[in-house]
């Protein structure tokens, strides 16, 4: 089956300012075009290029499960595949008719008419910060090495590029993520600006929500200290950094100023701080999501979903996983014992099976479903072939990714892997696509450009989006 191709309907995002029209400005003011009204225009320009999508989502939450979740175990089950292939768990029946999940989750089970599940995302990358880089941004990496670090070369996140692009107007944050900054080695490329400036970075909050000290002292005046004596230090700090940017050649892809006036309005702000402050929920909403840093961090997603945050990126864990029984990630190929990874069996599904429902049966009871997209995924799959340890290793050749609300259909299968789960048998999906599905159901053209530190234009995502998947 053909996958339909994108509408043609889409129009050309105008271009952000380069340095080549910076420079013509002189020239145009003799026209009647001064600098105010050329960033008018292009501001113009650019909502004129956003408005011809309809946008299906007012807002995103992005559920990132680095380390790579078994397609074969969860997902797409293969019961009569070898013995070899098949997970030690048998399927079960859905709410959705067509679709099978593994035994161990049986209360999402209750709520997969809710989900798309494609079932034929496909790449190359083996190494987990390559993979990750790559689904964290949409776009592949220079090469499928381990060693990938994070630099000014490689594009933002998808958040970065949103809050450039369509972002909040006021106090309320366009782009957060917390509570990891995710590495395996070095740092994961692409959980920030990058080349955008440090103005599009997400609000970060390395701070665990389950904890029953959790606070953000940057959203708190200290005492004695008044809104307008830290604005007389925003003053003298406009002057210290003045002097830095002399010294600094990226000052340009730093934006601090923005940076430090965005901050100083959320400290003013009485929204922010209640947005954040989950110890308002009811104990009974908080053990629904489960008291665990994962549970309580897509409570608050849904709390900043619901305040306005538009795109808000919750990590699993900081790293890939390993050894550990209770904690870690969805890598599961380090045990070397002839259980079946047991993390997964102790950790990821019980987790998974009380949060993932408890944030889509809440999104669904407060009417917020219909126009907050929910992307679960990790950066590949794994083996379909059990390993000589009872594991299995990365597969990015063929994995499973779930997508709720926000414009997409429930109880829908789209793409089809072969009889192993081992290669997409019918419409691959790439990371490009899921890029371009994600920008259109936020009513964000594909194809709108961003500019890098040379000022070259560089399209946000140069796939297509998965239109079977829309509503």
């Amino acid at each position: 089956m053909k996958r339909p191709a994108c509408q043609s309907f889409y129009a050309t995002a105008a271009s952000p300012m380069t340095r080549r029209s910076m420079l013509r400005v002189g020239g145009l003011g003799l026209l009647g075009m001064t600098m105010p009204k050329l960033l008018q225009a292009e501001e113009a320009g650019k909502a004129r290029a956003l408005r011809q999508i309809a946008p299906k989502a007012r807002r995103a939450i992005f559920l990132f499960q680095f380390g790579g979740p078994s397609q074969i175990d969860m997902f797409d089950m293969k019961p009569d595949a070898p013995k070899e292939y098949r997970s030690p768990h048998s399927p079960i029946r859905t709410s959705c008719p067509d679709l099978e999940i593994t035994e161990r989750l049986p209360r999402l089970a209750k709520h997969m008419d809710k989900f798309t599940v494609i079932r034929s995302m496909t790449h190359t990358m083996n190494n987990h910060n390559s993979a990750a880089y790559y689904a964290l941004s949409g776009h592949a990496p220079p090469t499928d090495d381990q060693r990938l670090r994070d630099s000014l070369d490689l594009y933002p996140a998808y958040g970065s590029v949103i809050d450039h692009l369509a972002p909040n107007r006021g106090e309320i944050p366009t782009f957060v993520s917390y509570p990891h900054v995710i590495a395996d080695g070095s740092r994961t490329p692409a959980q920030h600006a990058s080349f955008l400036g440090k103005k599009h970075d997400p609000l970060f909050i390395p701070r665990d929500p389950n904890a029953d000290d959790f606070r953000l002292p940057e959203l708190s005046l200290p005492d004695g200290l008044s809104t307008d004596r830290l604005m007389a230090r925003r003053g003298l700090q406009g002057i210290v950094d003045e002097q830095a940017r002399l010294m600094e050649i990226s000052a340009e892809a730093r934006g601090f100023d923005r940076y430090y006036e965005r901050a100083l309005a959320m400290l003013a702000s009485t929204r922010v701080r209640d947005a954040f402050d989950i110890a308002k929920e009811p104990a009974w909403i908080r053990e629904r999501y489960g008291r665990t840093t994962y549970g309580q961090s897509c409570l608050l997603a849904r709390r900043l979903a619901e305040a306005g945050v538009k795109f808000t990126t919750v990590y699993f864990s900081p790293d890939i996983g390993g050894r550990r029984m209770d904690s870690g990630g969805w890598d599961t190929h380090g045990f070397d014992d002839t259980r079946m990874y047991p993390i997964v069996e102790n950790y990821h599904l019980p987790i998974t099976d009380q949060t993932l429902p408890a944030l889509i049966e809440d999104l669904h009871q407060r009417g917020m479903l219909e126009d907050t997209l929910v992307l679960w995924m990790g950066e590949f799959g794994r083996t379909p072939k059990i390993n000589k340890n009872a594991s299995r290793d990365h597969w990015p050749k063929c994995y499973s990714v779930l997508l709720a609300g926000g414009g997409v259909k429930g109880g829908f299968v789209y793409g089809k892997s072969d009889k192993t789960a081992s290669e997409p048998a019918e419409n691959p999906v790439t990371p490009e696509d899921l890029a371009a599905t994600l920008y259109y159901l936020l009513g964000i053209d594909p194809t709108a450009e961003i500019h890098d530190l040379q000022g070259r234009p560089l399209m946000i995502s140069s796939g297509e989006p998965v239109l079977d998947v829309v509503a």
